[in-house]
């Protein structure tokens, strides 16, 4: 008796932190606030462009993305860089990346966002790119 109620209650609980999820690739739950899992400096792990691997694109150049907790954005390459603002938006599933020099903005739809990846998607022109990012 004890057992089924203590395997009830598991599968009671396992449905309700799946149903906590925030991104479609999770996680359930986590200890560290958005802005702080965020806060990092990215390389690419992948990257499609319609589906696409573009992924040596990005690893050619040495592209990065940094976030700060208090909102600065910058990337960087071998041939450049640039920097701006960032901010949650849209109950915190999307990312708005805006005054970046030499870009426009960009609203990043997150996909994943742990300490250790972050994933996002986003439109440009007609073109929807997906990225896999790690910590640098």
């Amino acid at each position: 008796m004890k057992k089924t109620i203590f395997i009830a209650l598991l599968a009671i609980t396992a449905i309700s932190l799946d149903s906590c999820k925030k991104y479609p690739d999770g996680p359930s739950i986590s200890f560290r606030s958005r802005a702080e899992r965020v806060a990092n400096t990215w390389k690419v792990e992948s990257c499609t462009r319609n589906g696409s691997d573009v992924t040596s694109s990005f690893n050619n150049i040495n592209y990065t993305e940094t976030y700060t907790k208090d909102g600065n954005y910058s990337y960087n390459t071998s041939v450049g860089g640039g920097s701006g603002k960032w901010a949650f938006e849209n109950s915190d599933k999307q990312i708005k990346r805006n005054g970046v020099s030499g870009q426009s903005s960009e609203d990043l739809t997150i996909l994943k966002l742990k300490e250790c990846q972050f994933w996002f998607s986003y439109v440009d022109g007609g073109d929807t790119y997906v990225f896999h990012m790690l910590p640098k």
